[in-house]
């Protein structure tokens, strides 16, 4: 309970923190484009090079997700960090992003603007109702559901790879 309770504090501190990504979600792909098209490709290898480079290359500070997610620090982490980001960027890839993201912000005091978490909430909410679509169709066993459930899953993917995508090119782009 007071793990949640310190998160919970940390979210409603980072309301507060003054500086900005130098490049917001809607303009990554203009701001670097072959590292977007790297990040879109080669998503979990450039979320690897990313937490490194978060961590200043010192892996003895790695914690899985760094330390935003209840699993964090109970992995066996220090006995083989590189093995087990390899492991987290792969097995949790939105996770991994994500955790990149808000140890970046904490540490840097970097505020997400209003644009980026109507895309970032886009994304979920477009996430969840593919998840939503396709129990229906599941359920009704309707073979134009299950097609129209297919392609919204297929877009709903698409806007979550592009997103991380983003998010991991705006990473680079800060202080």
């Amino acid at each position: 309970m007071a793990m949640s309770q310190e998160h919970l504090d940390k979210m409603q501190l980072r309301q507060n923190y003054r500086n900005l990504w130098h490049t917001n979600l809607m303009n990554t792909i203009s701001a670097d484009t072959p590292y977007c098209c790297f990040a879109l490709f080669c998503g979990p290898c450039v979320s690897y090079l990313l937490r490194k480079r978060a961590l200043y290359d010192d892996m003895s500070r790695y914690t899985c997700c760094a330390g935003y997610m209840p699993c964090s620090g109970r992995c066996g982490e220090s006995k083989c960090p590189e093995l087990c980001l390899c492991t987290e960027v792969f097995l949790c890839f939105g996770n991994s992003v994500a955790s990149t993201r808000f140890l970046l912000q904490d540490e840097f005091n970097i505020q997400t603007t209003k644009c980026d978490n109507c895309i970032i909430g886009f994304m979920f909410c477009l996430q969840q109702l593919a998840c939503i679509f396709s129990i229906v169709a599941c359920l009704v066993g309707s073979e134009e559901l299950s097609e129209a459930s297919q392609i919204l899953n297929c877009f709903a993917d698409m806007v979550y790879c592009t997103v991380c995508a983003c998010m991991q090119v705006s990473k680079i782009c800060y202080n």
